[in-house]
């Protein structure tokens, strides 16, 4: 709920102030084939991708010619990496593809890009725009699957371990999709780093908040607490709405 700017329409439409994305942020970062879309026409790296709908055929084979192996197989909206499978032979695309339409009537299908993911949150108030630590992504498990995310199966190193010019470029890049979206509040980009590289897979503009999540852990290492920035963005919600 709140992810894919329906409540958001909903607040605007009966004059209640709120602190993140708009209508338009959110429907579009919702549907994640339509948002990369987007930002590639404004120079930002994605990867290749191809979008089926269930009354389209499938053909592996076409589909591994265009874009290659390994691929990623996931549902265009939702989140936690449900439904997601990494395809190493053209034999797994169509299994693979079935289990991702059991989440979403549409599927996105993906190259592989090889290489560090990381991952940066910023924020936006009446002070501007904050950029945050980036953090680095080191799963054991073949992918940031489900599993990695809320089993512990994974290392999240906060503030990356990265040289100055990479971080300030995924920042840089971060600050500009946040404007280009016309977002507000907190958002969190995801990328893979293709060497010095940042290619962009996801932008999300309702991040988690436990104690665990990714935008916690990088407002400590820029030390922000958490009571701060949300009085900041609250404060900021009823001057600018």
């Amino acid at each position: 709920p709140g992810e894919d700017g329906t409540l958001q329409g909903y607040f605007d439409m009966t004059g209640i102030p709120y602190s993140g994305c708009g209508v338009l942020a959110s429907a579009l970062t919702f549907n994640k084939f339509t948002c990369n879309h987007f930002l590639k026409n404004f120079g930002i790296d994605v990867p290749g991708s191809i979008l089926l709908r269930r009354e389209d055929p499938i053909t592996p084979d076409q589909i591994v010619t265009s874009l290659g192996l390994p691929l990623f197989v996931k549902p265009n909206v939702g989140g936690s990496s449900f439904a997601t499978t990494k395809v190493k032979e053209a034999s797994q695309l169509e299994n693979a593809i079935v289990e991702a339409f059991t989440e979403a009537s549409e599927v996105i299908v993906e190259q592989f890009v090889a290489g560090r993911e990381v991952t940066c949150g910023c924020y936006a108030s009446h002070r501007g725009v904050t950029m945050l630590p980036l953090t680095e992504v080191v799963t054991h498990n073949e992918f940031f699957d489900y599993n990695a995310k809320y089993n512990g199966e994974v290392e999240e190193i906060t503030p990356a371990p990265l040289p100055e010019n990479i971080t300030c470029n995924v920042q840089q890049i971060t600050e500009r999709i946040y404007r280009l979206l016309g977002a507000r509040g907190i958002v969190r980009a995801d990328y893979i780093l293709m060497g010095e590289r940042p290619i962009l897979l996801e932008v999300n503009t309702t991040p988690g908040m436990t104690p665990t999540s990714f935008i916690p852990q990088q407002a400590a290492a820029a030390g922000i607490s958490m009571s701060d920035l949300f009085t900041e963005l609250i404060e900021s919600a009823f001057k600018t709405q």
